[in-house]
C-alpha cells in the first residue's frame, strides 16, 4: 500500500530538482557578473558593522557618550553572564537589550549627553515602536531610559555602566 502511494509521487521529486539557475552575484552598478560565482569588488570589500555610524551623519547617530554596556544591576555586568536581563548594549544606531533588539530611526533631540528619538524595536516575534530618552547623569555613570507614549513603561530604568 505505502509503495503505491509513493510511486505517483516520483515524477514530481524527479522536477523539484529542475529548474532556473541560481541568481548572480551582482555587481554595486547592477549588471551581471561577467561569470557566474565571480566575487566583485564590491562584495570582496569588508561590510561596516551593524552597529556602526556609517550610514548616517554623527548628528543622527547616538552620542558617544551613551555608547557602550550598561547595567540594571551590577550582576548584569558579569563578564560571561548569558541570562543578564538587565544588559543594554547601545551602539550608534542602536540598542539591544536581552531579548529584544532597537534600531534607530528618528532623532527628536541630541545633546552628547541626551538623545531623544523614535526607536524601532523587534524580538521574540514582534515588533513595535517606542519613543525613548536616553540621558546621562552626575559623572556619566549612569543612564537614564525613559519610554514616550502609548504603552509606554512608567518611570525611568537607570543603568550602571559596565
Amino acid at each position: 500500500m505505502r509503495r503505491a502511494l509513493f510511486l505517483p509521487l516520483l515524477p514530481l521529486l524527479a522536477l523539484a530538482g529542475c529548474g532556473d539557475d541560481p541568481p548572480r552575484e551582482q555587481p554595486a552598478g547592477g549588471a551581471p557578473s561577467a561569470r557566474p560565482g565571480a566575487v566583485t569588488e564590491a562584495a570582496s570589500a569588508p561590510a561596516a558593522p551593524a552597529n556602526s555610524a556609517s550610514p548616517r551623519t554623527e548628528a543622527q547617530a547616538i552620542p558617544a557618550a551613551l555608547r557602550g554596556r550598561w547595567g540594571l544591576d551590577p550582576a548584569d555586568c558579569r563578564p560571561g553572564q548569558a541570562d543578564a536581563e538587565g544588559l543594554l548594549a547601545v551602539g550608534a544606531q542602536g540598542l539591544e537589550f536581552y531579548e529584544s533588539v532597537a534600531a534607530l530611526e528618528e532623532v527628536d533631540e541630541r545633546s552628547a549627553t541626551v538623545l531623544r528619538a523614535r526607536f524601532a524595536f523587534s524580538g521574540e516575534g514582534m515588533e513595535w515602536q517606542r519613543d525613548l530618552t536616553l540621558s546621562l547623569e552626575g559623572d556619566g555613570g549612569t543612564l537614564v531610559r525613559r519610554e514616550h507614549g502609548e504603552d509606554a513603561s512608567p518611570g525611568a530604568f537607570r543603568y550602571t555602566r559596565c
